[in-house]
């Protein structure tokens, strides 16, 4: 039986991470997918996710993101590739609203770059955007976006180059720990490891029971739209990423358009299924009005024909928040959850705490936010 230091299961955002920060130790790593990532099936495609770090959702977040930056730059050094683009970022909102002054308070408590803009200074300094009149929005200069696709690819070709041994298209199926270690079986064979990291996003319950009942895959749909040709706003240069708190606390988000058309969507609004499997693919008129429309309130000039749209989806834990930790019962195994609709931009961080866990050292972050806790 094929034996390694490591079996990482899932190859995506978090696993790929993991996979290489492993192997770049030094460690013997077999690396599992069911699909050849990057892919469409999972959480981490469409050419773009956003980061901050004036991040409104909990101060916990702040230092992932500190280090995720240093992370995402030192890949892109490795690979010779351009993955992070600053193009600024705007949070928008009532002014006394939960994202204002969420990231008001993460962007005074690391001291970053920022303005508190009210909606005129906002309109002026951004043509693009046509805020309410009682709203308010923080700028924040360092965001922007990755491209979820090359981040992986690049991770995986790193991960590849330190040595790792990745089978794509080799979903595992069943895992055991004994004595000896971990041993994981596929359709193909089985594989035995010292140490085995669960990476799996949406399938996650499949591999691990006793989670199975506290994950929810939530189905989101981005469409991307044509802004009118005489209107010069829309790109990364003019028009920055955005999350915009409407007066209902419904959140919406986009990026400018980087030449396939202005992408929006909808952050926690998708329905639930239990499995991924089970989620409906195919894009309805339905969901696309549902993102056109508060597209035409915020940005009226980019809400043109329709260029192309596309579902993926969000895992849910109960408080949507991360789960990084090893597995209650087995030391050998560490694990993470799908991030619940917010992971991408640290999933660097993740992943190399996963490989911290793994091997016995202290991650580089504190994790005690995001403990085994259902």
């Amino acid at each position: 039986m094929p034996s390694y230091d490591a079996v990482v299961v899932g190859l995506g955002a978090v696993g790929s991470a993991a996979a290489y920060h492993l192997a770049r130790q030094g460690w013997r790593v077999l690396g599992l997918d069911r699909f050849a990532p990057p892919h469409a099936h999972g959480s981490s495609h469409g050419g773009s996710r956003i980061i901050r770090r004036a991040y409104f959702e909990g101060q916990h977040y702040l230092p992932l993101l500190e280090r995720a930056y240093t992370l995402w730059r030192t890949l892109e050094a490795e690979a010779g590739a351009a993955l992070l683009h600053v193009a600024g970022g705007l949070h928008i909102g009532p002014a006394q609203g939960a994202v204002v002054q969420g990231a008001l308070a993460a962007a005074e408590a690391q001291g970053l770059d920022h303005a508190l803009l009210d909606a005129a200074a906002t309109r002026a300094r951004f043509p693009a955007f046509a805020p309410p009149e009682d709203h308010a929005a923080l700028w924040e200069p360092g965001a922007g976006y990755l491209d979820p696709e090359a981040c992986i690819a690049a991770h995986l070709d790193a991960a590849r180059r330190h040595g790792a041994d990745l089978r794509l298209a080799e979903p595992a199926t069943a895992w055991a720990c004994d004595g000896g270690g971990v041993r994981v079986t596929t359709a193909h064979g089985a594989y035995r490891a010292a140490r085995l990291v669960l990476a799996a996003g949406g399938w996650t319950g499949a591999l691990v029971p006793e989670l199975a009942a506290h994950l929810a895959v939530e189905r989101q749909v981005n469409a991307w739209f044509r802004p009118k040709a005489d209107v010069p706003f829309f790109a990364p240069a003019r028009c920055p990423v955005y999350i915009w708190e409407q007066n209902d606390a419904a959140v919406f988000y986009g990026f400018p358009d980087t030449g396939a058309g202005v992408k929006a969507g909808l952050h926690h609004r998708g329905a639930l299924t239990d499995h991924p499997d089970a989620l409906a693919r195919t894009v309805e008129p339905a969901d696309v009005e549902a993102v056109r429309t508060p597209l035409v309130r915020l940005l009226p000039a980019a809400a043109g024909p329709l260029a192309r749209a596309a579902v993926c989806f969000y895992t849910n834990t109960p408080d949507q928040h991360y789960l990084v930790d090893h597995h209650p019962e087995h030391a050998a195994v560490v694990m993470a959850s799908a991030c619940s609709g917010h992971g991408f931009k640290a999933s660097n961080v993740v992943g190399e705490a996963l490989a911290a866990l793994a091997t016995g050292a202290a991650p580089a972050v504190d994790l005690s936010a995001f403990r085994w806790r259902w």
